[in-house]
This record gives structure tokens, sequence and C-alpha cells, in this order.
């Protein structure tokens, strides 16, 4: 039986901390969907579509990772995709409170998908997708915290604001 994990996150945009847990698990698991949230409650600076095709650039040489998208609930999207596994990325123990109540009513909804949660490496546990964000914001220098692709994309974007 095939190992299936579901690396769900915003990824808005995808950062080399989000990287480093997608090329670590994957690494694990013969297959690996990144899937993108398309959560109504946050208001996202790239569509959907843009940050598929972000994360599609950044991990174009990881051969088992498959990016997708959904709404709902996350644990129906594994279930779609016959996941038995669901990975969580941890930066600090800040993270871990909110990541048990998730875990928690997961297995509630499905007790046969796992919950694995790796910890980044200590030079990403800063990073987070609103940090790089407004350090693109400002013109200040992002080139080691987002691959060049989701740089390029950063500026463009926030260049169209300028206009």
């Amino acid at each position: 039986m095939a190992r299936v994990a579901v690396c769900p996150g915003s990824f808005d945009p995808i950062t080399y901390g989000h990287l480093d847990i997608i090329t670590r698990a994957a690494k694990v698991f013969d297959e690996l969907y990144v899937v993108v949230l398309n959560n109504s409650s946050k208001k996202p600076l790239f569509s959907v579509e843009e940050r598929i095709e972000l994360i599609d650039q950044v991990t174009k040489n990881i051969p088992n990772v498959k990016v997708d998208s959904f709404q709902g609930l996350l644990v129906e999207y594994a279930e779609s995709v016959n996941a038995n596994a669901i990975i969580r990325g941890l930066r600090a123990v800040s993270d871990f409170e909110y990541e048990m109540q998730i875990t928690s009513m997961n297995r509630v909804l499905n007790d046969k998908i796992e919950t694995f949660f790796i910890m980044t490496n200590n030079q990403y546990s800063f990073l987070s997708s609103s940090i790089v964000k407004e350090v693109a914001k400002y013109d200040g220098k992002i080139s080691e915290l987002v691959p060049a692709e989701v740089e390029e994309a950063l500026l463009k974007k926030f260049n169209e604001d300028k206009k």
C-alpha cells in the first residue's frame, strides 16, 4: 500500500520554511499532496491559482509532489486522494497548541488518518508568509527567505500596487 500524505497550508506565498517541510516529507512518503487552503477568513495576496503555480515551480524537482487546492474539511480531501497521513510543520512551541487542537478534531472526524508534525529547520523557525510579505512590501531583502520565483512574483505584485 502506497504511503500517501497531505501537506496543507495557505502558502501565501510559499517560503523556504515550507519547502523544508515539503522536501523532508517527500522523502518519507510515496506521494505528497501539497494542498492550498482556500481560507475564507484570510485575505490572501496571491490567488489560489497563483499559489498553485508558484508551488508547482519550486517543487518541480521533487517527483512525488502533487499540488492541488481544496475548500472544506481537510480529512475529506485526504480521504479523496487515499491519504493515510497529514503533515503539519511546526516552527516553535507556540504552534503546537493550535496544531494539537486541529489534530484532535481531525482524529474525531477520521481516526484512520494520522498527523505527523515536522519541526522546521532552525534557520526558518522565525519565518512566516506574513513576515515575508511585510518585508517585500517595503523593498526589503527576501532572497534568503523565498525561492527566486516567489521573490519575483512578490516584487511584481507590490510594484503593481505602487502604480
